[in-house]
């Protein structure tokens, strides 16, 4: 029996590993788990990136769900926090976002929701996928009398539009020239009709997906477009989200990237000024830059640690009431919302911007970076813990985290969602971490050789 999800939902090639009938079946089996137990408002909300791939899998996962007898509520392309927040403010079953988020257009993913907009646990997603694989050894599953209902509505659209609008509170955005770029992904058409309402001057990039344009160069995986926009444009700030606008990197007015540590940073002392940090903490994941925590100790600001993947830190915020938290590739997760939100933390930081009446560099400069490396080896699915079994490997990782000895530190990890194992180090001197970084790579490859 095969493994189907990962860290962040299934996903894998369409029509490759993501096919029509995967889809169809995962969205039965999906179903049939949320809405154990379940009476009433037995509805699910499906949303989608602009991929080629996205029409073909929403229809064949609409037609699982509603084969089950659960109604289906589409709403087309939005970003994955939409699917969040549509899912509480109307008390559904659950959710499904078709997306692979910041991957090359012939990927894409199916990502769960609970009835609480929560990304799904390790446990349901087990018991998805091992019926999953039971229903393709039976042929079918019993007790699936009814058909629901498939809907589109634009009126839930509309429903988050204006709850991204409503975290400026009586404010408005205008006197700032805002630059954004939405990768040619879910965030197109909304992100247009928020900056539209903010009163701010704004001018928007890549926002023409074409199925085959998503994150192709743009967008917060390819910082360059944006950083070239905004100056050459003489905008205060922009942004850029990734495919389906969970994520939000930002640029100063001279082009210099503002990375996810950063934002949690200058957002975290905001708060705190404001009162509204609980606890004085935010949550990040390893690879959160160590310049992050000695920054923040200075403003007295604890920062509590968890592993890859945003669903992660939303678990430690939400079982410990924080406000902050994310991860230095652009989710941030504000308040109680369930999962990272592109346009909603490109609003939160233009408040701030202009609330303080600095640039985004001045605000940020208190936010200290350590030199940071990562480089990845591509492997396939058989070796990619190959880093952790080989003893070698192991003992050389360890000589070199000694002698970083609190200064530095390494993370070597394999890829939740790629044929990936990353390599990362961090310290005061760039290039010992270079050497470090090079040595832990070539034995990593001298081993892959051998296998």
């Amino acid at each position: 029996m095969g493994k189907l999800f990962g860290t962040d939902g299934i996903r894998g090639i369409a029509n490759i590993k993501l096919t029509g009938e995967l889809a169809y079946n995962i969205g039965k089996c999906g179903a049939k788990v949320l809405s154990k137990g379940v009476i009433d408002n037995r509805k699910i909300v499906v949303g989608i990136d602009t991929r080629i791939s996205s029409s073909m899998i929403e229809y064949s996962i609409c037609a699982g769900i509603a084969s089950t007898g659960i109604d289906v509520i589409r709403v087309s392309n939005v970003p994955t926090p939409a699917i969040a927040y549509l899912i509480q403010k109307f008390k559904l079953l659950g959710g499904v976002m078709i997306s692979a988020s910041h991957n090359p257009y012939e990927y894409n993913g199916i990502k769960f929701f609970d009835s609480n907009g929560v990304k799904l646990n390790d446990d349901l997603e087990n018991e998805i996928e091992n019926l999953y694989f039971n229903l393709l050894n039976v042929s079918n599953m019993d007790g699936f009398d009814d058909i629901g209902k498939i809907e589109f509505s634009s009126e839930m659209i509309t429903d988050y539009i204006d709850f991204l609008l409503s975290n400026l509170g009586k404010n408005d955005l205008s006197g700032l020239k805002i630059g954004v770029d939405c990768a040619n992904g879910a965030a197109y058409s909304i992100a247009r009709r928020v900056f539209e309402a903010t009163g701010a001057e704004f001018l928007i990039i890549n926002d023409y997906p074409n199925g085959v344009n998503i994150n192709n160069k743009c967008g917060s995986t390819y910082m360059d477009e944006i950083s070239k926009f905004v100056v050459e444009n003489n905008c205060d700030l922009g942004f850029a989200y990734d495919g389906d606008a969970d994520r939000c990197l930002a640029v100063d007015h001279e082009g210099n990237i503002i990375n996810g540590d950063h934002i949690m940073g200058l957002i975290a002392i905001y708060f705190k000024e404001q009162g509204i940090l609980n606890k004085n903490t935010i949550v990040v994941t390893v690879m959160s830059n160590l310049g992050l925590y000695k920054s923040l100790d200075k403003f007295d600001i604890s920062i509590s640690t968890v592993g890859v993947g945003d669903k992660y830190v939303f678990q430690n915020m939400n079982e410990n009431d924080y406000v902050v938290g994310g991860e230095q590739s652009g989710h941030i997760i504000l308040f109680d919302n369930k999962t990272g939100d592109g346009i909603l933390t490109s609003l939160i930081i233009s408040k701030i911007v202009k609330e303080k009446g600095k640039s985004l560099k001045d605000l940020c400069s208190v936010i200290k970076e350590f030199p940071q490396l990562l480089v990845n080896i591509e492997v396939d699915e058989f070796n990619k813990r190959i880093y952790k079994e080989d003893k070698e490997v192991n003992d050389l990782i360890n000589r070199y985290e000694n002698e970083l000895s609190g200064n530095g530190r390494i993370l070597v990890r394999e890829s939740g969602t790629e044929n990936l194992i990353r390599i990362m180090a961090e310290g005061e001197d760039m290039d010992m971490i270079k050497n470090i970084v090079d040595d832990i790579v070539g034995a990593i490859n001298f081993k892959l050789k051998s296998v």
